[in-house]
């Protein structure tokens, strides 16, 4: 079986339940919201639709601006791909117009 859209070779497997729960414990949402939704005042949103893992990765291990970064020792490699699991399961709000989906 081929693998969903969403996921490429650089993407890794990740739970998007436990995501969720890092997304919470970790701090995330306190700027990113708990629906990874974003706020000018806080922090970009985040999804539904994230950038690609790879860019994700790279922010989040050596951040510009005012985000603190997350090293693997503070956020090991399989929990990021959680996180990242965590963002990609966030669906497109209803009553999106279908040209923002």
């Amino acid at each position: 079986a081929a693998p969903p859209a969403a996921s490429s070779p650089q993407t890794p497997a990740g739970n998007a339940a436990n995501g969720r729960k890092l997304f919470a414990t970790i701090g995330c949402y306190q700027c990113h919201g708990y629906e990874a939704q974003g706020a000018t005042t806080t922090g970009p949103r985040l999804a539904p639709r994230p950038i690609p893992f790879a860019a994700v990765s790279r922010y989040v291990r050596r951040p510009t601006g005012q985000m603190p970064p997350y090293t693997v020792k503070v956020l090991p490699d399989a929990e990021l791909a959680d996180i990242y699991a965590f963002l990609q399961s966030v669906p497109v709000p209803t009553g999106t117009p279908a040209l923002l989906k």
